[in-house]
């Protein structure tokens, strides 16, 4: 399955994203780790000497985007590994086996072990809030807390798409500049201001929403997990969430998490682009929780 529409768009995202990794205003080493399902494309900052830190994106984005505004503050606390998931829209490229038989659980152990990380701390965004809880209960002792940011509890995989189907749709069926501003405004809360002013950022929105193929993440699946799977993560596990977010800030989202008893902060004025919206928000939440004793 080829994860681009034509090559042609495939050269955009790519040009578009190495623009916007030179906006990053921090000091970053990009590599490829070789794993079962392909080369996975990540990006590292911070000093090796700090504790880890893994950074999972969502589903439509990839790692260039998606941390633009957070890797200069992270990096400051934390060595930071910034993951573009196999499949996706960045430059780790999956081979056969990926779309054959992929198991996130391994792939995620092979890009630990390729760094010879034995435990690490985890921050993901909605896609990525819900791989984090993934690893966390298959991976117990491989991560030390997880900060699950524009995701909740998954209750059913039919909730999960109809959320995703009212937040995207029609914009996404159409991409076009137009519609891509449209579904920025339904997406963020108070603070689109954060990707209007950036003509790179909103250039390269575009030419995901144009040219990737979205089918090509349909490996990385969500999990509904069972309740005592919930109860095995939440002394380790806060979930940040913005108060305009239409995929995660609902009634029954917000139930579970207080019946299951997580601990969880809302983010007023904030939407699903939450770490872009209220970035120094979101760096304290991370930064605080992680080192908390």
């Amino acid at each position: 399955m080829k994860r681009y529409k034509t090559e042609d768009g495939q050269k955009l995202i790519y040009e578009s994203y190495d623009r916007l990794l030179a906006d990053w205003n921090v000091e970053h080493v990009p590599q490829m780790i070789p794993t079962t399902y392909g080369d996975t494309h990540i990006i590292t900052a911070g000093s090796p000497d700090q504790p880890p830190l893994l950074l999972l994106h969502g589903t439509g984005d990839n790692a260039a985007m998606m941390w633009i505004y957070n890797m200069e503050e992270l990096s400051r606390s934390f060595y930071v590994i910034a993951v573009d998931n196999i499949g996706g829209s960045g430059k780790s490229e999956p081979n056969d086996k990926y779309f054959g038989d992929f198991d996130r659980a391994k792939w995620l152990d092979e890009i630990l072990g390729a760094m010879n990380i034995e435990s690490t701390y985890i921050t993901g965004v909605s896609y990525g809030a819900a791989l984090a809880q993934y690893y966390a209960i298959a991976r117990p002792d491989r991560v030390r807390k997880l900060v699950c940011m524009a995701g909740g509890i998954s209750g059913s995989q039919f909730e999960v798409m109809g959320k995703m189907m009212k937040a995207f749709m029609p914009e996404a069926l159409f991409p076009s500049e137009r519609n891509t501003r449209k579904l920025l405004r339904k997406l963020c809360g108070t603070r689109t201001d954060v990707f209007e002013s950036k003509p790179d950022l909103m250039q390269h929105w575009y030419y995901l929403l144009k040219y990737f193929n979205n089918r090509s993440m349909m490996k990385h699946t969500v999990t509904i997990h069972s309740p005592a799977e919930i109860q095995s993560i939440r002394s380790k596990t806060l979930f940040v969430i913005g108060d305009h977010d239409l995929l995660s800030y609902y009634p029954k989202s917000l139930a579970r998490l207080k019946s299951n008893g997580m601990l969880y902060r809302i983010v007023k004025g904030a939407g699903h682009a939450i770490n872009h919206e209220i970035p120094e928000v979101v760096h304290e939440e991370i930064i605080g929780f992680c080192k908390e004793a």
